[in-house]
């Protein structure tokens, strides 16, 4: 199994502030907006909380994105932020650059996706939601997909939304010129982590961490930057390269203990790592998903809710 560290959500470039980390600890990451005059998902049209995320991305931004705003719904993992097509499947997509990466990294069926972004603690005094005061920024955890399907999408997604029906208003197919690579990976029913569900928590092959921070973080306590991450120790092997990709200077890392110190790369959106021969990585795992996981996703037909790779960089 591979684990790939994937940033998502607002960002600097993007959306220009942090996602949200809530009172009670729980934290939703804010997809990046798109200048469309057609976009298949507004702020407005996505539910959160028992409403619509459009008034909290307007008040975090202070109006700099607006509820009416176009935004990129991706990794899209979530069947409670939108109206579904029976059948729907969480899927998150991917092209150019970091996609070639996943692809020469040979990410595929049964690798798992932990999804990461820019966080910081806001809260609502009454007058709307804003950011508190001096809380520190920090890279967290907030979703999962472990992948079941890779679907080609390319340049033209017709075939892909005639295929699959209950994708037609994912981002990746829609709104404007797509690379060649395009492509689309489609969760799992659900996770397995070593072959086995066991200690999956009964985890579903996708979904959003509710957690508490300290299990989620991957900033370093105390850093002086979100991108200085501590990490088990088993992600830094004695004796060899580190295997993190876009990470192998070993001047980026530092041992201290049981656990190592990273300086991350500023841009890059896909860091892979695989696993093989190291069962501590899958015990992580299973303690991840034991201590970090809450609402998974429903299908909305669930009775309950109607190529020789060795490339790395």
């Amino acid at each position: 199994m591979k684990i790939i560290f994937s940033r998502k959500g607002f960002d600097s470039g993007s959306g220009g502030a942090p996602s949200p980390v809530f009172p009670d600890g729980s934290a939703l990451s804010l997809p990046i907006p798109i200048r469309s005059r057609r976009p298949p998902t507004r702020y407005r049209d996505v539910r959160w909380n028992g409403g619509r995320l459009g008034p909290l991305v307007q008040q975090l931004t202070r109006g700099r994105v607006r509820g009416g705003d176009g935004c990129h719904l991706d990794p899209d993992i979530d069947a409670a932020a939108l109206p579904r097509q029976v059948g729907w499947r969480p899927a998150f997509g991917q092209a150019g650059a970091a996609q070639g990466h996943l692809s020469r990294q040979c990410v595929g069926a049964g690798d798992l996706f932990l999804f990461f972004g820019w966080f910081r603690l806001a809260e609502n005094p009454g007058s709307g939601w804003r950011y508190v005061r001096d809380a520190p920024p920090v890279h967290r955890l907030f979703g999962w997909l472990q992948i079941g399907e890779v679907v080609a999408v390319g340049a033209d997604p017709t075939a892909a939304r005639a295929a699959r029906p209950w994708l037609a208003a994912h981002p990746h197919l829609n709104g404007q010129s797509w690379p060649s690579n395009n492509t689309i990976y489609i969760a799992t029913e659900t996770l397995t982590i070593g072959g086995s569900r066991r200690g999956a928590a009964g985890a579903a092959g996708a979904g959003r961490f509710h957690g508490d921070s300290a299990t989620l973080s991957l900033t370093a306590p105390g850093a002086a930057r979100r991108s200085q991450w501590r990490l088990p120790g088993w992600l830094l092997l004695d004796g060899g390269p580190p295997r993190l990709s876009y990470h192998g200077d070993a001047r980026r890392w530092r041992r201290d203990g049981r656990w190592v110190f990273l300086d991350t790369v500023p841009r890059g959106q896909e860091f892979v790592f695989d696993t093989t021969g190291l069962p501590e990585a899958l015990d992580w795992l299973r303690t991840l998903f034991q201590n970090g996981t809450g609402r998974n996703h429903r299908t909305p037909d669930d009775p309950r809710d109607a190529t020789g790779c060795s490339e790395r960089q």
